[in-house]
């Protein structure tokens, strides 16, 4: 008999598209998840992070019927988009689990090499952030996993990657980006997910 699994809903993050996630979604679609994965834009980071927390949101409410529990994994930034999304948009509501992968929880010292709003709001300390993180008591609700590398170069530091609530696994992953392709990682959210 196989197992009922929730569909996941997959957002990427900063200059990213669907396409980022091609090995993560094969993998998880092998193995009974039924995926969703919104193109939010703009993408480079030019409108802030609320505002594509707004479009998931359409995104979840076009795709999914109204009562259906979900899953949520968030990348880089779409795992700040995601959060948003459960801690200010009732998310929490409807989200069972929720994994995060390489996101800069606490901002990330590469934000400064950004000058738009997007950006703004991922440097360490940003009032978005702040904001963010004064209450994430309210995703203890749910069953919340964060993945990080300590070889991640575009969260400085890596340990950024961290949330403070959950469970926090550290991956030997080579980079930013593998984090989606590499078999340890893939397997570990695989399991963050069961």
């Amino acid at each position: 008999m196989s197992v009922k699994r929730n569909p996941v809903v997959l957002v990427h993050g900063l200059w990213n598209t669907v396409n980022i996630f091609w090995k993560l979604r094969s993998h998880l679609e092998t193995h009974g998840w039924p995926i969703h994965a919104p193109n939010l834009t703009p993408n480079n980071g030019d409108v802030g992070i609320e505002v594509l927390a707004q479009q998931l949101h359409a995104f979840v409410e076009q795709q999914l019927d109204s009562h259906q529990t979900f899953d949520l994994l968030g990348f880089s930034m779409g795992g700040l988009i995601s959060r948003y999304y459960l801690q200010r948009l009732g998310g929490v509501k409807r989200v069972k689990r929720f994994v995060t992968v390489s996101t800069p929880h606490r901002g990330s010292m590469m934000a400064w090499f950004r000058q738009n709003t997007g950006g703004i709001q991922m440097r360490p300390g940003s009032h978005f952030l702040k904001d963010l993180n004064q209450d994430t008591h309210q995703l203890e609700r749910i069953q919340v996993t964060s993945l990080w590398t300590p070889f991640d170069v575009l969260v400085v530091p890596a340990s950024s990657g961290r949330l403070t609530v959950g469970q926090s696994l550290k991956l030997s992953v080579a980079s930013h980006n593998k984090m989606l392709r590499a078999t340890n990682s893939l397997e570990a959210i695989a399991q963050s997910l069961s």
